[in-house]
């Protein structure tokens, strides 16, 4: 393995850093922006990096560099788990039947604790905007029957689901949106599929 010199090792210092922290790589933007150099630079330290097996990246996409290599180890590769995304849900059948079963999706065991079952729901629609949770985002849901107030859950409401803010009142349910386009949902009652644990969202 070839040695780096001390601003490549800088650099891949650094976007192992932003990842541990964000969660996902940084862009070249943000890069160039924390070393005060160019795009031009940041994107050599990048082919260099490349060419000397320490990083891997899509010239398609944005966020796409992997740390395949630090001083000469390889990373290692984290645990993971695959949970099931639910697609096109089908009328009267249960949340969790194998009609609304659309493959799987596979995240760091990190995100999970061991003794809880998730699921994945694509959003649709911009009624929880404001919450930060997106149209095409990936919604991952701990299965629960019950939640406190304030939780974001997944209602199964007359055979159709909706992903809301959840608050139990004197004597009704309202299930309210992050977005003041939509009215609150009040009902007597309600089934909870789950709640609602993060979002994958892709660029």
């Amino acid at each position: 393995m070839k040695k780096l010199t001390d601003k490549q090792q800088a650099m891949l210092n650094f976007i192992r850093t932003f990842g541990e922290e964000n969660g996902c790589p940084p862009t070249i933007r943000e890069c160039a922006s924390h070393f005060s150099i160019s795009l031009h630079a940041v994107q050599c330290h990048f082919s260099a990096l490349q060419k000397k097996g320490y990083l891997s990246q899509s010239d398609k996409r944005s966020r796409s560099i992997r740390i395949l290599m630090d001083n000469g180890e390889p990373e290692p590769k984290p645990h993971v788990r695959r949970i099931p995304l639910l697609g096109s849900l089908t009328a009267g059948k249960p949340l969790l039947c194998e009609e609304n079963f659309d493959g799987y999706v596979v995240i760091s065991e990190s995100f999970f604790n061991a003794n809880e079952n998730f699921f994945a729901l694509k959003v649709r629609g911009e009624s929880m905007k404001d919450a930060g949770i997106l149209d095409g985002d990936l919604a991952v849901v701990k299965q629960s029957t019950t939640a406190e107030n304030g939780q974001i859950i997944v209602a199964v409401l007359d055979e159709a689901i909706t992903l809301k803010r959840f608050f139990q009142e004197s004597f009704r349910v309202k299930l309210e949106a992050e977005n003041p386009a939509f009215k609150p949902i009040y009902c007597q009652d309600v089934q909870i599929a789950g709640v609602l644990s993060g979002i994958i969202r892709t660029y």
